[in-house]
């Protein structure tokens, strides 16, 4: 099998795409400075023979050209971002080094070395509050955050490059991405995870705002399945294409699910919205089906019991 180099590879979202690519026979190298990234997601990677970690920081001027030009991918999955909204209002000049400068060196290094396909993590930060739902990929943009911003201006980036260059690019706009792995101790980790810690350890979560805003949360295995179509589906050509369930759940229900599956957990207490924080999100999932042939799988309840099993174990 051809090489698929991962960027980002220890983190949420970057080690249960190697895992799936893994599993699937590809031979995989997988890149991270474990600034978030947690050496821990990569033992089922590690087992596998045909798995390379590079440990480095992608922002060194030319490391990123080198890698490529020594592991020569048939594709690159780029999932290295600075992940946070809030940490990208705090320190705006690093969601700049971490989500747009590192795009133009991924998109240079594919030109550079005739890599054939990018596949780049979006986000549905893109769109900001949209005014109509669900969202179609072709719905305004209007972020509201410089790391929205950064997602888009890196959209732009490579399909730039792509179109001139010739090679193929995939955008996936990830809505709220939940699973394993994901961590409930960062400040800027997914609410999810947050309430589910809480909740197992008695607990209260705490909702921001009346818990009422919506979301459209779509599992982290659906996620790299869909980053393993983009990256080696037949035939695909670039593009941009929400990756979604095309559901929508309010906080208020997603805290009802889990006390549920929780028993004699404690209710939720409210407190003032976050800065940034988008009222309502829900994905059109119809382009991902017409053109990589994806549909998310995975329920939410299957998806939450999955979580507090790994918690258990």
């Amino acid at each position: 099998m051809p090489t698929i180099l991962v960027t980002g590879a220890a983190g949420f979202i970057g080690s249960h795409t190697c895992d799936r690519l893994l599993e699937n026979g590809h031979s995989v190298v997988g890149v991270d400075n474990f600034r978030t990234g947690r050496r821990e997601n990569l033992v089922p990677a590690g087992a596998h023979r045909t798995f390379r970690l590079v440990e480095a920081d992608l922002t060194r001027p030319g490391l990123m050209n080198e890698l490529v030009a020594e592991t020569r991918p048939e594709a690159i999955i780029h999932l290295a971002a600075l992940v946070s909204v809030q940490e990208s209002i705090q320190n705006p000049d690093l969601n700049f080094a971490l989500n747009i400068e590192l795009t133009q060196r991924v998109a240079e290094a594919a030109r550079l070395h005739g890599v054939g396909r990018v596949v780049f993590a979006s986000s549905a930060a893109i769109y900001g509050d949209a005014a109509e739902m669900p969202i179609r990929e072709d719905a305004e943009k209007r972020p509201i955050s410089p790391y929205g911003a950064a997602k888009l201006a890196s959209e732009a980036i490579l399909l730039g490059h792509a179109r001139a260059f010739g090679f193929i690019v995939r955008c996936q706009r990830y809505f709220n991405v939940f699973g394993p792995r994901q961590d409930p101790l960062s400040p800027y980790s997914g609410v999810i995870s947050v309430f589910c810690n809480r909740l197992q350890e008695g607990k209260t979560p705490t909702i921001f705002g009346d818990g009422e805003q919506t979301r459209d949360f779509i599992s982290v295995y659906d996620v790299a399945r869909a980053n393993e179509i983009a990256a080696t589906a037949p035939g695909a050509a670039s593009g941009v294409v929400n990756i979604c369930t095309g559901r929508a759940t309010t906080l208020n229900q997603l805290v009802g699910v889990l006390r549920t599956l929780i028993k004699n957990s404690p209710t939720p207490v409210y407190t003032d919205a976050k800065t940034a924080d988008i009222r309502h999100s829900l994905g059109a999932a119809e382009a991902a089906k017409t053109e990589l042939g994806f549909t998310a799988g995975v329920t939410l309840v299957d998806g939450l019991a999955a979580i507090l099993a790994q918690k258990k174990s």
